[in-house]
């Protein structure tokens, strides 16, 4: 025993040197020192566990009505039909009471609770239970669907020991951070583990931004607390992937600096403010930078534009990409949604944005999102249109002229102007890109379409001036997407 002993203080000498040599030779004294493994989670456990609560909900499911289409594919008439239908006609009148399970966090000694909106998601009765075992009825003050985000309210008799909201921006990837909550209905539980990655976007909403860590998170632990070593809460653990259903080693939690801002405005107003300034957005790909001559593929696409929205009363037009906004600079599509909400709502910022390869500015004044689908990433795109000895016809589509029977076969709007896309080679670009028949084209290259031969036209001039990338703007179900079609054959 005494030779592992040994051993282990030499592993730990070793890893403290290993953290000391990555260190730059002087460092300022505020900045952050890398910390090691601790001997034990246990002291910071026992402070952290009293503010973590298990929350359970109750939702009575309707009977269902048609019972014997569950019914097995069986002989009629056949004994074995008829016992599965009795059994199935026994239940089928009954409601059933289903209970579900989750986590949370105090952040008020007066009752006030954080939890994910999907673990009280069509709760019929809420019953949060402390750490102590005392259970309590909870009310939801508001709920945050896009941020999956929700706030209870509990009135406890004496003062509830409460966890505080830290910055989610201070830990970084490999540093150690602790998960406290309710898997599989076992009760308060500890798993530790390091910020795996950061700023991950899963699809879950328009305003992704995961924390990914490899604590192990499972069914039940959704809503509670991911904290770091000071104790202080960096994110709200909400999604697992895993094709088992138990913990894989990675698990996503919503920024506490998110969730804060979320939280304060249902505190304060009962649901969430959001700044809206009116544009659908999509990301700039490598083709679509090239095709507008931008020497790199950051910003956000401009898609499409909402009438009177402050977007279009400061000037700006699809086909613009946004670079920068109230003084940041915007790297990518996901970006602007996020600076954008968190936005207050009724100032006037700054805004950049590229147009035919020239930096532009402008003011905008931001108003408040009333549920618009604003600013979140338009739907991937479509593409374009054939002609026999036509380059149009090496892309693999076929194209109509958008009159009243293509628009009642389509269902394209009265308002959409363009070329219809009736047909698509299965092996050709066109497919690749996600066109289908019934997507329209309304510009290419930033010149509007009326038929066929004008697609046509425009793409064998640019194709013989020597352009490789065809921009094309596309209405699909009446969302505006931009997508980039290659010329030179290597799409």
């Amino acid at each position: 025993m005494g030779s592992f002993a040994f051993l282990r203080r030499f592993i730990h000498a070793l890893a403290a040197g290993a953290f000391a040599l990555a260190l730059p030779a002087a460092l300022p004294s505020s900045a952050a020192m890398a910390r090691g493994a601790p001997d034990s989670f246990a002291d910071l456990a026992g402070q952290l566990l009293p503010t973590v609560v298990n929350i359970a909900t109750t939702e009575t499911l309707k009977p269902n009505a048609d019972a014997s289409a569950a019914l097995p594919d069986l002989p009629p008439d056949s004994q074995l039909q008829q016992l599965f239908k009795g059994l199935l006609d026994q239940g089928k009148n009954v409601p059933r009471h289903v209970i579900s399970l989750g986590s949370g966090f105090v952040i008020d000694p007066s009752g006030l609770i954080v939890t994910n909106d999907h673990v009280i998601d069509q709760a019929e009765q809420i019953t949060v239970t402390l750490n102590d075992g005392t259970s309590l009825p909870a009310k939801v003050v508001g709920r945050d669907e896009k941020t999956d985000i929700a706030l209870l309210r509990v009135k406890p008799v004496k003062p509830l020991p409460s966890a505080h909201f830290g910055d989610s921006n201070r830990p970084r990837v490999g540093d150690w951070v602790v998960a406290i909550g309710n898997p599989f209905g076992l009760g308060s539980t500890v798993t530790a583990g390091i910020v795996s990655a950061r700023n991950r976007d899963i699809a879950a909403g328009p305003y992704d931004d995961f924390i990914q860590t490899d604590a192990p998170i499972n069914r039940g632990n959704s809503g509670g607390p991911l904290f770091d070593m000071d104790g202080n809460v960096v994110g709200i653990n909400s999604v697992i992937y895993s094709p088992s259903g138990g913990s894989v080693g990675i698990g996503f939690a919503i920024p506490s600096n998110m969730a804060r801002e979320v939280v304060d405005q249902i505190e304060k107003y009962g649901a969430t403010r959001r700044g809206w300034i009116g544009v659908r957005i999509q990301a700039v790909t490598d083709d679509l930078a090239e095709s507008m001559g931008l020497s790199a593929n950051s910003g956000a696409l401009v898609a499409a534009v909402t009438p009177s929205g402050p977007a279009a009363k400061a000037g700006l037009q699809s086909g613009d990409v946004i670079v920068g906004f109230d003084g940041k600079p915007v790297p990518d599509s996901r970006s602007l949604p996020r600076m954008v909400a968190d936005t207050a709502i009724g100032k006037t910022t700054s805004i950049e944005y590229m147009r035919a390869g020239q930096k532009q500015s402008a003011h905008i004044m931001v108003a408040r999102l009333e549920d618009q689908d604003d600013a979140a990433p338009a739907k991937p795109g479509p593409a374009a249109a054939p002609k026999s000895g036509s380059k149009l016809s090496e892309l693999g589509f076929s194209l109509g002229a958008l009159d009243a029977a293509a628009r009642a076969k389509f269902h394209v709007g009265a308002d959409v102007q363009g070329v219809v896309v009736t047909d698509i080679d299965p092996a050709s670009q066109a497919s690749d890109k996600n066109f289908r028949p019934g997507d329209v084209i309304e510009q290419v290259q930033n010149q509007a379409v009326r038929t066929p031969d004008d697609v046509a036209r425009k793409v064998d001039a640019d194709a013989r001036a020597g352009r490789k990338v065809e921009l094309m703007l596309v209405n699909r179900d009446g969302d505006s997407t931009y997508v980039a079609m290659r010329l030179d054959g290597t799409g």
